[in-house]
């Protein structure tokens, strides 16, 4: 018996079905692999109901993207052709570029458009040759790739340039991930291969003086905007090089941009603004994507102009927009092994800085001492954030981060340290929609035998999921007053008790 009698179907209906596909049967059918002939005509093989797609229109059966590296556009050719045509061009420009050409070339994204106009006539001089044909958008698309190639990150130049992409996750060189609006998309950006991946890396790597390869297969670095990225290659990552990118906002928000965002309340607000201004210990706790840093550049913001500001990060994140702003990073070792400086380091450095407030962007080991030591000797109104899941996990976490200095301290001196220094944590949690959230804002009121007593001032309470999937509730203040109202009186920071009333009950929050 042949196979289309075994599947129930006739030769005219299995033609019919190749030449007319139907979305739900393709879903059905292709779960998660495609054969060898689908994947020889450039078929993208994608667990369907994984992650939705960055694309608007439903994901059938469709032809390979027109670029090899970037992925975004349609071809009519097939994608073998369109990578020789690429490399074909790169060729001729490395074998016919005039001197001139090559200082224009050495310009950079100062001279883009006459770099692509450059580019273009090369691609005329090719394309008289051959009998490929291209759509003018094709070709456009075409001519984007070779000069992002040239002159920027090949592939991830259209996702960086994306303002609504926050994070940037590539799976190896056919997988692409992005976060858009709190929510993991899959896009269709792809490069060519594993060396193609490579090159790039070593392009993001080459300006600051780092490496990557099997001796060293991870490192941490920064782009030239500020944006974060971690890199781990094989034979620790077994999909193949994995780039992680987290995107430096071009436009530093203001804490109206989080009232807005839904991430706290007016009255939150206030609260916290009158909190930095009268010089309180403020910790910001959170997992990982929650928006700590962007909420410690929030609280930054309230700082005086006056006061002189040492900040302290690994990768510098924070944009503040006081003048009188010392930026501290910290720096890994060479390839030596040797040079490195790290938080701890430059956290004891800035005490001989004559700071007015120290900001350390993320508190990970032993530094959490210095910083202790710090807000207990005279740096009222530090700011610092730490990874954790509620604000009676993050003082665990503090504990644990004090004995890794290699100090014999015993616990209940580690708490009262604790105890003493920090007056406010800020928690920050990311919910299922992906909206960022703060769900407690609580007060470290001290010691009471040998336990940290915490007082909840302010909380997020959900009150139900809509239909959309999103987190729907509201933020309410629990109706105690704070310990260090007199810290407000000391400073000058007026702050109305009507603040601490009751449950607001106020609008809610989406």
């Amino acid at each position: 018996m042949s196979l289309l009698k075994r599947l129930g179907k006739t030769k005219e209906n299995a033609i019919r079905e190749v030449e007319h596909p139907n979305v739900e049967d393709w879903r059905q059918t292709s779960a998660a692999k495609t054969t060898p002939q689908a994947a020889s005509k450039g078929f993208r093989a994608d667990n369907q109901g994984a992650y939705p797609h960055t694309a608007e229109t439903p994901r059938h059966i469709h032809t390979q993207m027109a670029s090899a590296f970037a992925g975004r556009r349609t071809a009519v050719v097939e994608i073998d052709q369109i990578q020789e045509l690429r490399l074909a061009i790169h060729r001729r420009i490395v074998d016919e570029m005039t001197v001139n050409e090559q200082m224009l070339l050495a310009q950079g994204e100062a001279a883009r458009e006459q770099i692509k106009a450059l580019i273009s006539s090369y691609f005329d001089k090719e394309m008289a040759g051959n009998t490929y044909s291209l759509s003018r958008a094709e070709r456009m698309a075409l001519v984007d790739d070779i000069c992002d190639e040239m002159l920027g990150l090949g592939p991830l130049e259209p996702l960086l340039k994306d303002p609504t992409i926050t994070e940037i996750m590539v799976n190896g060189p056919k997988d692409v991930f992005v976060e858009r609006e709190g929510k993991l998309l899959l896009s269709d950006t792809r490069f060519y291969d594993d060396a193609h991946l490579m090159s790039i890396i070593e392009r993001i790597l080459a300006p600051l003086g780092r490496r990557v390869d099997e001796s060293s297969p991870l490192v941490d670095a920064r782009l030239a905007d500020g944006s974060r990225v971690n890199i781990i290659i094989p034979p620790l990552s077994l999909v193949g090089p994995a780039v992680t990118i987290r995107k430096f906002s071009q436009k530093a928000l203001g804490v109206e941009d989080l009232v807005r965002f839904g991430t706290l309340d007016e009255k939150m607000a206030v609260f916290l603004e009158a909190c930095v201004k009268a010089r309180l210990n403020v910790l910001v706790s959170g997992g990982t994507g929650s928006g700590k840093t962007t909420t410690l550049n929030v609280l930054s913001s309230f700082i005086p102009a006056t006061e002189r500001i040492v900040t302290i990060e690994d990768a510098a994140e924070l944009r503040l927009q006081q003048r009188h702003v010392v930026i501290l990073e910290a720096r890994p070792a060479n390839i030596e092994g040797t040079g490195a400086v790290t938080i701890r380091d430059l956290v004891r450095n800035a005490l001989r800085m004559r700071p007015d407030r120290i900001i350390v962007g993320e508190v990970r080991t032993g530094e959490a001492l210095d910083m202790l030591q710090a807000m207990n000797t005279g740096h009222d109104g530090s700011l610092t954030t730490a990874h954790a899941n509620s604000p009676r996990d993050v003082l665990s976490r503090l504990e644990t981060m004090t004995l890794m200095a290699g100090m014999e301290l015993p616990v209940r001196a580690v708490r009262t340290q604790v105890a003493s220094a920090i007056d406010l944590i800020i928690q920050q949690s990311r919910i299922k929609d992906g909206s960022r959230k703060i769900t407690h804002i609580t007060e470290v009121q001290g010691m009471e035998g040998d336990t940290i007593i915490l007082q909840d001032l302010f909380r997020y309470v959900q009150d139900y999921i809509d239909e959309n999937g999103k987190s729907i509730g509201h933020y309410e203040a629990t109706g105690l007053q704070p310990s260090f109202m007199e810290k407000f009186q000391m400073n000058g920071v007026e702050l109305p008790n009507s603040i601490f009333r009751g449950k607001n009950g106020g609008g809610k929050s989406a």
